[in-house]
């Protein structure tokens, strides 16, 4: 069973307020997602191969593609397109200067990671730390680690373009489970971009972080709590 708390979010850039940072567009209609091969994915699922009735959360938005491939390994879905939620809640000015307010943040937990404790065996995190200011990041990372159950598994990316101005904002499809399918949806600033010793601190709480290696810019990440 699919399940979606939200209202379908708009893409980003589409609504009034999203940050001037974002250049580009969404992939014209009709237009294919790049197909890369994901070792990081693969792992993730077979970490749960088996198992029946888990509870998993996307982040990368409500997809018909996410959608049919978890439900049907047996599990449910929860899903949120949680960039879209940052240029609804943080849009209309300096989009990283208004993540520092503290109301403009409780806003934005209480719309995305309004769990209770223990809620998930998974989540598809994707690239969405990447744009999150530091103070915003910290408590992200409070609510993540408290709504994931002992032994859950999330999955990761990150861009190795350390010194960039800009890098590419996806949607992430799965075409199967080594597979992932990237439409694009324009390009933008980071707050911040992690080296493997940041993202080893960004999860200090949990079990494990296994980084994987790709021919691409984006590094794949699987974490165990």
């Amino acid at each position: 069973m699919f399940l979606n708390r939200w209202r379908r979010p708009q893409e980003a850039g589409s609504r009034p307020g999203a940050p001037p940072a974002a250049t580009g567009s969404l992939s014209p209609p009709g237009e294919a997602p790049r197909s890369r091969r994901s070792n990081g994915l693969e792992q993730f699922f077979s970490q749960i191969r088996g198992e029946s009735g888990l509870t998993l959360l996307d982040l990368s938005g409500a997809s018909q593609a996410n959608v049919g491939f978890i439900t049907d390994l047996g599990h449910r879905l929860y899903s949120d397109d949680l960039i879209a939620t940052l240029d609804c809640v943080f849009g209309g000015g300096d989009f990283y200067e208004r993540q520092l307010d503290e109301a403009a943040q409780a806003t934005f937990l209480d719309q995305s990671f309004a769990f209770p404790g223990g809620s998930f065996d998974g989540v598809l995190l994707w690239d969405v730390l990447e744009f999150m200011a530091p103070p915003l990041l910290s408590k992200v990372m409070e609510r993540l680690t408290a709504i994931v159950r002992p032994g859950a598994y999330i999955f990761a990316l990150f861009h190795n373009e350390e010194n960039a101005d800009e890098v590419a904002l996806s949607h992430y499809r799965i075409g199967d489970s080594g597979t992932l399918l990237l439409a694009s949806r324009g390009f933008r600033k980071p707050a911040q971009l992690f080296s493997n010793r940041a993202v080893e601190k960004l999860f200090h709480e949990f079990q494990s972080v296994k980084f994987f290696l790709s021919r691409d810019s984006l590094r794949e990440v699987i974490v165990r709590r």
